[in-house]
């Protein structure tokens, strides 16, 4: 396989949040000496021909199932049908009740509360949600999302100073999807005489707990379940309704926003995060916020919803505000009960979204011709760029379409005209980005976020130190194992096994997201129907034949002048969509090889 054909195969396997990412890149020169992904096709459990014999459920079912550590018919049925009824006590999550006391405390009492949240898809999500729930009390709640480019993510001192200037000096302040870190300046509140209230879901800082009222941070106990902050904030709703009920306030259809920030926070898809999802997408699709009506319409989503929808459509279009300006208007259209103005707020979405998409493709350009100066990818277990040029809403983007390109670590900084650099990065399975960041400390400003995502500052005179350290650090971490892509695969299957009775069934495994995949799945040595028809210049929709069996299959951004030689072996994904109303069925192609 040459670098190009290499390139390509690597461009096929990339995958967010367990759906294929369907993207094209914007340049075709080949990055040097990149591996190949290895296709590893997963074990069939023993116990898989058990439960498809108890279950009576189909056998590649049963196996994905196995897979998925679901082996008993309670298991199974908790999976696949999952109920609201089974949703956990909030009231058992760390701090909970302080928390619900408190809040309580400020409704009783009339005093002024503000919401002081983040700019993405799961702050504004949870914001949203936090300012119903008050409503529904009869608080009025002020909204304060700070600008990325002038406050940064975050509790902060200027941050706090807009705050008042807009507000006054409130009794109570929530802070969502922030603060956890925040010592310094929640130190700095407290004095002022203001309590705070934290739902949150990132890693404590090295330095320990912040001061405030109550911390819900499911990381501050020894169990937990990996909620975002709009899960959370659900969960803090919905102790709130069990200590003191509000007719007329119904929390179930306010399950929409939360599935809107789980998928696109990238959470695990598990537990009770799969079952509020599950429910809030279709809510999602029914709903009757004005406001996500709105957007629907203008990003093209009908029918039925899955979590690529939320991912690559919805999910974008609400984040693009607040990475080039300020997430405000996000807020205002999920609020929103004109529909007038909500047609205004989904336009003027789309209009940052596409700002978004060129903004993002001129720092990918240059990106992309930074690693090439680089050489050899062999000889780099990491990547570190930065550049006074990019704009410090994308290069988190751009540092998770690369590290996923080249599979390793990847932060790029966005540095101002003092010199001070805006960081975001991504990682790889066995290289946690805290980690690193930890052993850096002594030459960063400040840093945290998860294992697999993380912000960092950095002055620019020390970004070549950092650099350096970061990437030795990688070098101690990662193995060539772990530096080779690994397409796997979860099972072998015929194109005759994909009948009614098998898909009716697996549509049940949605939503798919982290720690449930879309599975991928192997077809050996099926025959295309060439040339095929071609989309958009660049797709391929061809149709494959085994056996006397047929089906439709998509190949993104297939090598066009370059196509295997048939018969091939493919790995698939099988997917439904929505069109005209009509539930439809087809494969998407993530990979293709000429058949051994």
């Amino acid at each position: 396989m040459n670098d190009r054909d290499a390139l390509t195969s690597l461009r096929m396997c990339c995958i967010q949040g367990g759906c294929t990412l369907i993207m094209a890149l914007t340049s075709e020169i080949p990055l040097p000496n990149t591996r190949p992904p290895r296709w590893l096709l997963k074990p069939v459990p023993a116990c898989a021909a058990d439960v498809a014999s108890e279950s009576g459920l189909h056998p590649i079912l049963a196996v994905l199932l196995s897979q998925r550590g679901f082996t008993t018919a309670t298991q199974i049925r908790e999976f696949l049908v999952p109920k609201l009824a089974s949703l956990g006590d909030p009231l058992v999550l760390p701090e909970m009740p302080q928390a619900v006391e408190r809040i309580l405390k400020a409704v009783d009492q009339g005093q002024k509360v503000a919401l002081y949240g983040d700019y993405d898809v799961d702050g504004v999500t949870s914001m949203s949600l936090m300012c119903l729930t008050l409503r529904a009390y009869g608080v009025k709640p002020h909204l304060f999302l700070p600008s990325r480019m002038d406050e940064g993510y975050g509790l902060s001192l200027d941050g706090f100073a807009r705050l008042f200037e807009e507000f006054g000096k409130p009794d109570l302040l929530l802070a969502l999807d922030c603060g956890t870190t925040s010592i310094k300046e929640l130190t700095w509140l407290r004095e002022q005489g203001v309590d705070c209230v934290i739902i949150d879901h990132h890693e404590l800082a090295p330095e320990g707990r912040p001061p405030c009222v109550a911390i819900v941070n499911p990381k501050l106990g020894t169990e937990y379940h990996y909620f975002c902050t709009a899960g959370l904030v659900f969960k803090v709703a919905h102790a709130l309704m069990k200590t003191r009920r509000v007719e007329g306030f119904d929390l179930k259809e306010t399950l929409d926003l939360v599935a809107l920030g789980t998928v696109a926070d990238l959470v695990p898809l598990i537990d009770e995060n799969r079952l509020l999802v599950r429910r809030g997408l279709e809510a999602l699709a029914q709903t009757q916020r004005i406001g996500l009506k709105a957007l629907k319409l203008t990003a093209g989503v009908e029918g039925f919803i899955q979590t690529h929808h939320v991912g690559f459509r919805l999910g974008p279009r609400l984040n693009a505000a607040g990475r080039l300006d300020t997430a405000f208007t996000s807020l205002q259209l999920l609020l929103a009960d004109d529909p007038i103005m909500a047609a205004e707020y989904a336009a003027l979405l789309e209009n940052h979204n596409r700002d978004r998409q060129a903004v993002e493709l001129a720092v990918y350009n240059e990106a992309e011709e930074m690693l090439l100066a680089m050489g050899s990818m062999e000889q780099h277990h990491a990547v570190v760029l930065g550049s006074r040029n990019w704009h410090p809403g994308v290069v988190g983007i751009v540092a998770s379409r690369l590290s996923r390109l080249v599979n390793r670590p990847t932060i790029l900084f966005s540095f101002d005209e003092n010199g001070i650099g805006k960081g975001s990065g991504r990682s790889i399975p066995g290289f946690s980005l805290v980690e690193a960041i930890d052993i850096c400390r002594e030459h960063i400003l400040r840093g945290g976020g998860h294992a697999m995502a993380a912000g960092v500052s950095v002055s620019e005179a020390n970004l070549e130190i950092f650099r350096t350290t970061f990437c030795e650090a990688a070098r101690k971490a990662l193995t060539d194992e772990n530096l080779t892509a690994v397409l796997e695969l979860d099972a072998e299957v015929k194109l005759s096994d994909l009948g009614i009775d098998f898909l009716q069934n697996f549509r049940l495994m949605e939503p798919f997201g982290q720690r449930n995949s879309e599975p991928i799945f192997l077809c050996k040595r099926v025959t295309p129907r060439l040339p095929g028809r071609l989309m958009k210049e660049k797709h391929l929709r061809v149709m494959l034949s085994q056996d006397g069996a047929s089906m439709e299959a998509r190949w993104f951004n297939a090598p066009l002048q370059n196509l295997p030689k048939p018969p091939w072996d493919v790995a698939m994904r099988v997917q439904r969509n929505s069109w005209r109303g009509e539930e439809q069925w087809q494969l998407t192609l993530d990979a293709v090889r000429s058949a051994e």
